[in-house]
């Protein structure tokens, strides 16, 4: 999963609740500084048990930048409730959110970013309605079914989750997954400074849904190849990634980019969440790709 920085919002964000013809929904509105000549919107949707406060670092560089920035918890993500129904959460109905969530914005055409699997919710979301957005960015979110060890982890969470509760599974991935080096934490600083991060994750896993993790990890193992379809589009498209990714290959997501015709930024130095691993450089990337259209 993403590790956020921090899950307070800068400065130029506030939390509130985003009130759609599908329902309500948790995000950080980030909006540039008076004076700031606005540039656009952009609308962010976080993968595979993560949520809005993954993209927490790319807020202020964004709004420096002139880009209205709202991150968003899908249905059963954190901050925003959802059904126990399995069902409520097929591909389509996700993506149907997202078209509210933009026609709530009241802002004219917004970019869309999805990292991870909000990146194939976003495709869907496009392939359904092109013209409701400026520009696609797919963030570490490749062309069909992750990779078969990562298929594996999915089918042993969703077997957690069904036997289990949220509680027990947090324990029992903490145990197979032992804390990453010293150094490779946000803010590493000390044994407080790890508690704290462990804790809010702990909190945020917790307020996820099951039938979320359940269905969305499913959709992640079965996804189909819908890259001939988005090509189709004439959206202008950027495909972003670490130089690592154990989720997708990254020579999967060049090929991907190529058939797309779209743009592809590397980002050196990071992995599955270059959001999170290098935000200053992707944030860099982001801004000169929605400049461009």
């Amino acid at each position: 999963m993403s590790r956020p920085p921090t899950f307070v919002p800068p400065p130029c964000a506030s939390a509130r609740t985003l009130h759609t013809e599908r329902g309500d929904f948790a995000v950080l509105d980030a909006v540039p500084a008076a004076g700031v000549r606005r540039r656009g919107t952009v609308l962010m949707l976080p993968g595979f048990t993560g949520s809005k406060e993954d993209f927490i670092a790319l807020l202020e560089p964004l709004t420096a930048a002139g880009y209205r920035a709202v991150t968003v918890d899908g249905r059963g993500q954190y901050e925003t409730a959802g059904p126990d129904d399995v069902s409520a959460y097929a591909q389509t109905e996700l993506a149907r959110d997202v078209l509210a969530q933009a026609a709530a914005l009241s802002e004219a055409r917004p970019h869309l970013l999805g990292h991870s699997l909000g990146g194939q919710i976003a495709r869907a979301a496009v392939l359904l309605e092109p013209r409701t957005f400026a520009t696609l960015t797919l963030m570490s979110s490749g062309p069909a079914a992750i990779v078969p060890e990562q298929q594996t982890r999915a089918k042993m969470l969703a077997d957690a989750l069904a036997a289990l509760s949220m509680g027990e599974v947090w324990q029992a991935m903490r145990a197979m997954e032992p804390p990453p080096p010293q150094d490779a934490r946000p803010g590493a600083g000390g044994e407080a400074d790890d508690a704290a991060d462990g804790e809010a994750l702990r909190a945020r896993w917790l307020r996820h849904s099951p039938a979320q993790l359940i269905a969305t990890g499913r959709q992640l193992s079965t996804e189909p190849d819908r890259v001939a379809e988005l090509a189709a589009l004439p959206l202008p498209k950027h495909v972003i990634s670490g130089e690592r990714d154990d989720t997708w290959p990254v020579p999967l997501m060049d090929d991907m980019a190529h058939r797309l015709d779209a743009h592809r930024t590397v980002i050196h130095g990071a992995e599955h969440s270059p959001n999170t691993d290098r935000p200053a450089e992707t944030a860099a990337a982001l801004v000169g790709f929605w400049h461009r259209h």
